[in-house]
């Protein structure tokens, strides 16, 4: 089926900020492959929307286990053709209470592989889909934390010692953003990262955004027009130092 309507993806999609992105993609018009580790899971939550009238469908995306990348891949192409939008927002943090002088080896090793490696490896197996598309979108759902600059700055506000493995490995998630933009600058594809702000999820309950608001910047970035930014980071599309 090649359809007509724009086909978009987006990992880490039952809950939380990703959940709401599937909604307001399929509100913009998009059919939306709703990403989860769990695929009944992924039934439900596509199942809620659903019943709102929304055209989302359940697919398994397991961060952790490369075989299901494979199996997305086949699926995407056998019954779109290609891929659209490609929102990376499946993410993993647990060093809470660890600093860059404490947190233990094996939980930056787990982090980069959820955060990082896993998301390059299943962008550039994707990659082929997205190329099909007359304007793909790349968004990789990053956060201030990985910003350097505003790391080095004390009157910055992010002088708080923790989260070190969280806070590299999305500082290495926007280098993949830049580099890959460049490595796709002769085509119509635009490859960003987004910083959803303070969101209130399960693992940040003090957030001050909503999780509608903190979709948005997500949202913004996969609708872009075909004269876009390419290789930023923006919340609100406002630009964030790197």
């Amino acid at each position: 089926m090649n359809s007509i309507k724009k086909i978009a993806l987006v990992t880490g999609g039952n809950r939380g900020i990703g959940f709401e992105i599937c909604r307001q993609l399929s509100r913009h018009g998009f059919i939306v492959l709703l990403g989860s580790r769990d695929l009944p899971r992924g039934e439900a939550a596509a199942k809620e929307l659903q019943d709102e009238g929304l055209d989302v469908r359940p697919v398994q995306v397991d961060m952790n286990d490369a075989a299901t990348f494979g199996r997305l891949y086949d699926l995407i192409a056998c019954d779109y053709e290609r891929l659209d939008v490609l929102i990376n927002n499946a993410g993993f943090v647990s060093d809470w209470e660890f600093s860059a002088a404490t947190v233990p080896i094996e939980m930056i090793r787990d982090t980069f592989e959820a955060n990082f490696f896993a998301l390059v490896d299943l962008t550039q197996r994707l990659l082929p889909l997205i190329c099909k598309s007359s304007d793909g979108r790349i968004v990789n759902q990053s956060s201030v934390l990985g910003s350097l600059t505003l790391h080095s700055e004390p009157e910055s506000g992010l002088g708080d010692p923790i989260l070190f493995a969280y806070s590299a490995s999305k500082t290495a998630v926007n280098a993949f953003t830049v580099h890959l933009a460049t490595a796709t600058k002769d085509t119509s594809i635009k490859v960003n990262s987004a910083h959803p702000g303070d969101v209130a999820t399960d693992a940040n309950p003090s957030g001050t955004l909503t999780v509608e608001e903190g979709a948005r910047t997500a949202v913004e970035l996969a609708t872009l027009p075909s004269d876009g930014p390419s290789g930023g980071k923006f919340h609100r599309m406002k630009s964030i130092p790197w």
